[in-house]
């Protein structure tokens, strides 16, 4: 009972804090120091500082822009925050590109990288990216041509398309030797994604890039995945010192068959490998009965040719046939066949068994040489400098929120910007949040078993508080009639009264067969056993010595 109060008390404690809980937003503040901060307070994207493309269509002669999703300025569809802003994306299956400049250029030398942002699936989704592209710094970069293969440094964020829930992190890393760039891809996170997606609440997606390689991936301040740059990345940014020789072919001798077909042993003669897997049955016989002259099906008697019917155009006109009448009692009509059984001669065809072939060679592998291409890089984290922010993502649904970007190399500010940002609504959606009870229930959804869990958890407080307060008579004290001896010492039943004895007596001597007032016979009455009289003695010579 206690339990079941005191889920009631943390249920109501929630509700209280939801109604009396009241925040007024307060835009974050970027310190000096940082590279790029943009929590959307402009009216307009065209009063920000982010541009969307006008990149156009390759082999398109009507120059059609290639990105015509829309983006905008607007407050979230759940508000918490009154005044709060995001940049939104509105359209369902279009394109979509914007970018903004950082407020420095940032350079991988000495100082860590921290990249973060804040990502709202107000509609859940269903297949689409929320990821962002810090696009790589050069005099050529124009960001109303921004497209998807602009140039970037890295790749960082959310994906989902289907069942199969991603959180990216790629960099391109260039070859020292050909100077060319590729992608390394960063491990999968081990955590289950699915409700990052689903819960329609903002979460912060954040990334921390060390100067020793190292790296860290957290999603609201908790890390989902950590590695480094030079061990935990596909394909590794370190080639293998060896390679197989691609000049290298098979000869045409070589043999790798494992076994052969024995060449000593011939097929038996008495083999035949025509012979059917079954035949008709030669013990069956046509049934007693059986209408051999009959056919199952015969031509409508009562059907006519329409009138209509051109054989010239229709052919020939053929009645529709109907069941026999005369084989409807029968045990059938039509030609009999027998039926099949298998055929003892069947052996099918034949093969010679299999021997280990002497002449086994072993599985080909080409011969290894020096990898020609082979570098050695200790250090991938000094990658392009990067000198803008780009969201280029296409998603089947649409409102997707973002907010409160942030590229830095203080842990300091990002904790400060954080606490300011996120950090108030994360406040603002725990005193909304529902109670105790009501997330309990809410956990069902995707838990059944929690049922089970729940069940026991209160049925056996509740068990133990009734059974406590209201005993089971079998287990009283002792100085109750009903309680049973506890000990192996001779007890009485009852306690015997004087007069009582002497009326049972009394009654004793009744003749046998006699019946009492309530028409019972004596003789149905159980009479005290030998056995009881000497304990009956026992017990009244212990108390008279006591």
């Amino acid at each position: 009972m206690m339990y079941v109060l005191s889920l009631l008390v943390l249920s109501c404690t929630s509700v209280y804090s939801q109604e009396t809980f009241g925040v007024a937003y307060r835009p974050p503040q970027s310190a000096g120091g940082v590279h790029f901060s943009e929590s959307f307070h402009s009216s307009t994207i065209e009063d920000s500082k982010w541009v969307t493309s006008k990149a156009k269509k390759k082999d398109d002669d009507d120059n059609e822009v290639k990105y015509d999703g829309l983006w905008v300025l607007e407050e979230p569809m759940e508000q918490k925050l009154p005044g709060d802003k995001g940049l939104v994306l509105k359209s369902r299956a279009r394109l979509h590109a914007i970018a903004a400049p950082l407020d420095r250029v940032f350079h991988f030398h000495d100082q860590p990288l921290i990249v973060q942002y804040e990502v709202t699936f107000q509609k859940g989704i269903d297949c689409g990216g929320a990821y962002i592209k810090l696009l790589s710094h050069s005099n050529q970069l124009d960001l109303t041509q921004f497209h998807d293969t602009t140039p970037f440094s890295i790749m960082f964020g959310p994906d989902k398309c289907g069942e199969d829930d991603k959180l990216h992190f790629i960099f391109r890393h260039r070859n020292p030797v050909t100077g060319l760039y590729e992608e390394k891809h960063a491990k999968k996170p081990d955590v289950d994604l699915r409700d990052y997606y689903t819960d329609h609440k903002p979460h912060l997606y954040t990334l921390y890039l060390h100067p020793d390689n190292n790296y860290e991936i957290l999603i609201d301040q908790s890390v989902v995945s950590k590695g480094s740059l030079l061990k935990d990345m596909t394909p590794p940014v370190t080639p293998p010192r060896e390679i197989e020789d691609p000049a290298d072919t098979r000869p045409d001798e070589w043999d790798d068959r494992i076994h052969i077909p024995d060449p000593t042993v011939q097929k038996p003669h008495d083999w035949d490998e025509d012979a059917p897997p079954q035949i008709p049955d030669p013990a069956a016989v046509r049934p007693p009965g059986w209408l051999a002259e009959e056919q199952p099906f015969i031509p409508d008697p009562d059907s006519e040719k329409p009138d209509d019917w051109e054989e010239e155009m229709d052919g020939e006109w053929e009645a529709p046939k109907i069941p026999n009448p005369a084989c409807k009692d029968a045990v059938g009509c039509g030609k009999w066949t027998p039926p099949l059984v298998s055929n003892p001669a069947h052996k099918g065809k034949w093969k010679p068994p299999m021997i280990a072939n002497p002449n086994y060679q072993g599985v080909w592998k080409a011969r290894v040489i020096p990898n020609p291409g082979y570098f050695e890089d200790p250090h991938p984290f000094r990658m392009d400098p990067i000198g803008a922010v780009g969201l280029e993502l296409w998603s089947l649904t649409p409102d997707l929120l973002f907010d409160n970007f942030l590229v830095c190399s203080e842990k300091s500010l990002a904790d400060r910007w954080t606490a300011e940002s996120w950090g108030q609504k994360k406040a603002a959606y725990d005193a909304d949040a529902p109670g105790v009870v009501l997330k309990l229930f809410e956990a069902t959804e995707k838990r059944p078993w929690l049922w089970g869990v729940y069940v026991f958890t209160v049925a056996l407080p509740v068990v133990l508080i009734i059974s406590f307060c209201w005993p089971d008579k079998r287990f009283g004290p002792p100085d109750q009639d009903y309680f049973y001896k506890k000990t192996d010492d001779p007890q009485l039943d009852d306690s015997v009264d004087p007069e009582e004895g002497s009326k049972s007596s009394a009654q004793g001597t009744k003749a046998m067969g006699s019946k009492d007032n309530n028409g019972i016979k004596t003789d149905d009455i159980k009479r005290p056993s030998k056995a009881d009289l000497e304990v009956k003695d026992q017990v009244q010579s212990r108390r008279g010595r006591s």
